[in-house]
């Protein structure tokens, strides 16, 4: 990321220096520095290399030049940069999709021929007889485990060429061994002891078992990659924003359009009204207002003159404009939003990463056990022993398999956004979910958060010579023009009255001050208290009105004729009706909450004080907010934040969790990782109470998974041989395995009738 000196930076010099932050944001956060001695032998990117760079959203140390599989924990790589305007879907998704559908096709089958038997439906192998149907077993079972799960024997090869044993080492063991063993059962049925053989001299095979585990392995890897490439969206669709050409005024006058990357600092642009501004620079000739919305979040167009600075992506109004250009490409402030967005967007790993801990330690344990079993019932076993030895360490390998841990997190995550969509409540990925659940500061926007946006007239308080029609008459006439919320307040106040609006000329926008003008031939202002210090004048009495009106967290307007103050109007944003109720909800669920707003602090404090918020933070910019997380983090703290507008994406992402409000901006609701699709604070509650149940639910699966396969390992290793006669074969084991799977998706399902 480019970093800009401050003063030439963004619209302001606090757009800089939040900038500023960001670009050394990911170094504090201490996951993407520098790689170690040790970690650098991952990064296969030569020095210079200026192409598409691929990484592991668990492991950043690992980089290279093309797409694959991450060494460490197998997981797929993605690209590391933003910018990289890659349309097409992700092609391991592309790829895992059509493993996963032929793996469907055939395991379904596979299974209708060979468990109809248990459910006393005998039809359908009898049909075929006992011999042919392990064949057909045979040839319906190879495609889905040579080819539906071919990259998991890849990345379970790698895991063992590393020694990063992971979850696909045991998958491909496990899948392998019940493959080869079921071919020798068919092939071969002679090896095995009697007691393996039924009554027509065939062995049992395991064939559906590999099938399903590949099948249900590639659905969860499916869904993990769903997940991932939402958070793609975010950054393109800031790109989105950026204007696609720009009209470039040549020296000798003539006009041409060129596309964006071909403008250069210091072309002059022409702005058509309505247009999109190309790059960040500087008016040098015309007049216009135009919408910053997108990077200040205020809802009113900016008067733009020579010499003020404008901002690449921002929408010219009704005006034209010509403007030099200062920064281009990845300099300006759209690429710098982007690349803080894209920043604080890599993944940070989930309780997924505990899983796959647990799988470090337990695939060597287990490949160990099997090992033992396998020498113990060579030696000592009856006779047949190597039947004996191969079914025992097979059986240890299967049970052992960790495919309901690798369900454990996905399936509960599926189950929890579905019950989301249902109470308004989008989820955009587990990561979201469980750190939610640890959150303990709440950072909320005052403005359409707490309160409705829509800014209403409250009170018109006339000077005893005045009377309240006139004075309102003079500020809704004088605000008539102007596309300021508060303005709108003013005028609609005046209609709902039935107050007839004169005229008005030479109208004037102050900055921060307020507006002047000529109604009816007398010069008429209507602003703050600056605006009365600018005009020399005392607000006398009104000023302790104001300020009391003030501490309501009413907004209060002078209103000034003909050089005296005449009266003042007052303008209130409501609290929502359903605010009080879930603050209390929400410090009940262990929040501390503290508001941040632009308004000023008399305000902030009054609001702040009638519905019991912890802290608040006042007059702070857009920008500040992201800086203000990040002080909140680095006194350990777990942070989410509420926002709606372009503007909050940086702080959205910069939180542990952002919380969009679904009337908000896009980008807002692609960089957050929940979204409120009423933009209610009841939401957030609901959000928290589905993130704890889904967190204690995921911990629940884990067990189930690991209860298991910790009892089924000694069991099927034949422990209980010697004393009971007890030896589980490895069709028990896939069952048991199954059965593993089948409570943690039932359990999953509990989550469905939460109450939220």
């Amino acid at each position: 990321m480019h970093l800009v000196p401050m003063e030439q930076a963004g619209t302001s010099s606090h757009s800089g220096h939040s900038h500023h932050h960001s670009g050394h944001s990911h170094q504090c956060s201490g996951e993407h520095e520098k790689p170690s001695g040790d970690d650098r032998k991952y990064d296969r990117v030569p020095p210079g290399y200026s192409g598409v760079v691929y990484t592991c959203p668990m492991h950043p140390q690992v980089r290279q030049t093309k797409p694959g599989a991450c060494p460490i924990c197998g997981m797929g790589l993605e690209t590391e940069s933003a910018a990289v305007d890659d349309e097409g879907p992700n092609p391991e998704l592309v790829d895992f999709s059509r493993r996963f559908w032929v793996a469907l096709v055939f395991t379904v089958p596979l299974l209708i021929l060979t468990m109809t038997p248990y459910v006393g439906i005998m039809a359908v192998r009898e049909f075929f007889g006992e011999r042919v149907s392990l064949w057909i077993e045979l040839v319906i079972a190879t495609p889905v485990i040579l080819w539906s799960g071919w990259p998991f024997f890849v990345r379970g090869y790698n895991s063992f060429r590393t020694m990063n044993l992971n979850m696909f080492s045991l998958i491909g063991m496990g899948v392998g061994a019940a493959y080869i063993f079921s071919i020798v059962a068919v092939l071969l049925p002679g090896i095995f002891p009697e007691g393996f053989r039924d009554s027509e001299g065939n062995v049992g095979v395991y064939f559906e078992a590999a099938a399903v585990i590949v099948t249900l392995v590639l659905l969860g890897q499916v869904m993990e990659l769903r997940a991932r490439e939402g958070t793609g969206k975010a950054i393109r669709a800031l790109l989105d924003m950026a204007a696609k050409t720009a009209r470039v005024i040549r020296p000798d006058g003539t006009e041409e359009e060129v596309a964006l990357e071909d403008v250069k600092v210091g072309d002059h642009l022409r702005v058509r009204p309505g247009d999109k501004v190309p790059v960040d620079g500087v008016v040098v000739e015309g007049r216009s207002s135009i919408d910053e919305s997108m990077i200040s979040g205020e809802p009113v167009p900016v008067e733009k003159v020579d010499g003020d600075k404008v901002t690449g992506a921002t929408i010219n109004g009704t005006g034209s404009l010509v403007m030099e250009a200062t920064r281009v490409g990845a300099d300006t402030m759209l690429s710098q939003i982007v690349e803080m967005v894209a920043n604080a967007q890599r993944s940070r790993a989930p309780i997924q990463k505990f899983a796959d801990m647990v799988a470090g330690k337990f695939v060597p344990a287990v490949i160990a056990v099997a090992a033992l079993s396998f020498v113990a019932w060579a030696i000592w076993g009856p006779a047949p022993a190597l039947s004996y030895a191969l079914v025992s360490a097979v059986a240890v390998l299967i049970i052992a398999c960790p495919c309901a841990l690798g369900l454990a997190t996905p399936m509960s995550i599926m189950t929890a956004t579905g019950r989301g969509a249902q109470v308004g409540v989008l989820i955009k990925n587990a990561e979201a979910l469980e750190r939610f659940a640890k959150v303990d500061t709440l950072i909320v926007d005052k403005t359409g958060t707490l309160t409705e946006g829509k800014p209403k007239l409250v009170a018109v308080l006339p000077e005893s010579n005045h009377d309240e029609t006139e004075v309102l008459r003079l500020a809704a006439t004088l605000e008539k023009g102007s596309e300021h919320p508060l303005a709108e307040a003013i005028v609609a106040g005046a209609e709902a009255r039935n107050v007839t609006l004169g005229k008005a000329d030479d109208f004037e926008a102050v900055t921060g001050k307020g507006v002047k003008g000529v109604v009816d031939g007398k010069p008429v202002a209507l602003g703050n208290a600056r605006l009365l210090e600018e005009l020399g004048l005392d607000g006398g009495h009104l000023m302790e009105v104001a300020n009391a009106r003030r501490d309501e967290g009413e907004t209060v307007m002078f209103v000034v004729l003909e050089g005296a103050v005449a009266g003042l109007v007052s303008v209130a944003d409501p609290v929502k009706e359903t605010t009080p109720a879930a603050l209390r909800a929400l410090h009940a669920a262990g929040f501390r909450v503290i508001m941040a707003t632009g308004d000023n602090e008399r305000t902030a404090k009054a609001v702040a004080g009638k519905l019991g918020i912890d802290e608040i933070r006042a007059d702070v910019l857009p920008e500040d907010k992201a800086s203000i997380i990040r002080e909140l983090q680095s006194q350990g703290r777990k942070v989410a934040m509420a926002g709606d507008g372009v503007n909050d994406a940086p702080a959205l992402a910069q939180a542990d969790v952002g919380i969009a409000m679904g009337t908000g901006a896009d980008v807002a609701i692609e960089s957050a990782g929940f979204t409120l699709v009423k933009g209610n604070l009841d939401g957030i509650v609901r959000a928290r109470r589905l993130s704890r149940a889904t967190m204690r639910n995921i911990k629940q699966n884990l067990f189930f998974a690991l209860i298991y396969n910790g009892a089924g390992v000694p069991i099927a290793a034949g422990v209980l041989y010697p004393f009971f006669g007890i030896l589980i074969g490895p069709i028990f084991a896939a069952f048991a395995m199954s059965a593993s799977s089948l409570s943690v998706v039932m359990n999953s399902l509990r989550l469905r009738r939460e109450k939220v």
